[in-house]
């Protein structure tokens, strides 16, 4: 039997390219996202009633029950790829009250309204789910806080998850990508610097926007990926895709090891003893 996937983010980028691999292996696709006009490009290229097309701003008032209807029209749901999400970059106290909300409302609280969606039908499936993260979801650069925080919440929420629902036989897994050329990289929201955090944020983007572009990824990799783990049976709990994911995230990791092993018996003289 053909097996259901929802999608969220479907509309480009990893979401749209992981769309397009289920269709090709059979899948029934929910695609999600906002651009009704290439949702409607994705079903005009996969046989009749294979795309469920659901164009929906997850962060709307009711979105979780326009997911949850789509779900159960289908019967059923074996893989949810909770993908949607957008880039923010500037420094922490330059970002508006406004600004940082947005970001945690579509990155962080719409994939709970999603998760909140699809979580009964993927129980009774025993199905996966793919939380997309990235590498910066473990650490963070001078101007990614808000976009690394939002990021960092998605993997700890997704932490949490899979122990909850380690009994039930729902596998989750941290999808983190490193730096790819997909539509996601040359839309992000950039809030040039003041004088004041010029010589740090302001340096790490004109770094970035100078990198060329055998820098950045091939998108197919990270959406093979995802195929790739939905079909083990023990999947990781995160994956880094890319060379540079594993090398930055190694390399933070070291870093925090080597300041709690620095700092583990600190303070050394008891507070109750200092003259």
């Amino acid at each position: 039997m053909p097996s259901t996937w929802l999608i969220t983010g479907a509309t480009s980028g990893f979401g749209r390219l992981v769309a397009e691999r289920a269709l090709a292996g059979g899948a029934h696709v929910i695609a999600v996202g906002r651009r009704g006009d290439r949702l409607a490009e994705l079903a005009d290229g996969a046989p009749q009633g294979q795309v469920t097309p659901v164009a929906l701003d997850i962060t709307a008032p009711g979105a979780q029950d326009v997911l949850a209807e789509a779900v159960r029209s289908a019967g059923s749901l074996d893989v949810l790829v909770n993908n949607a999400g957008y880039g923010l970059f500037g420094s922490v106290e330059q970002i508006d009250a406004d600004t940082a909300r947005s970001i945690f409302d579509t990155n962080v609280l719409a994939n709970l309204t999603v998760l909140r969606a699809a979580l009964p039908a993927l129980r009774a499936a025993r199905g996966r789910i793919l939380q997309t993260s990235s590498l910066i979801g473990q650490f963070a650069w001078p101007s990614s806080g808000l976009y690394s925080a939002s990021k960092g919440s998605v993997e700890l929420i997704s932490e949490a998850l899979a122990h909850e629902l380690a009994p039930t036989g729902v596998k989750v897994t941290i999808i983190e990508p490193g730096t790819y050329a997909t539509e996601f990289s040359t839309s992000l929201h950039v809030l040039a610097p003041n004088d004041v955090y010029l010589p740090t944020v302001g340096q790490f983007l004109t770094d970035f926007a100078a990198l060329p572009p055998e820098a950045f990824g091939d998108p197919d990799s990270v959406a093979d990926a995802i195929m790739a783990v939905t079909e083990l049976d023990e999947p990781p709990l995160r994956l880094a895709v890319g060379a540079d994911a594993v090398e930055h995230i190694r390399a933070s990791l070291r870093s925090r090891l080597a300041e709690l092993d620095r700092w583990e018996s600190f303070p050394r003289v008891p507070v109750g003893e200092r003259a």
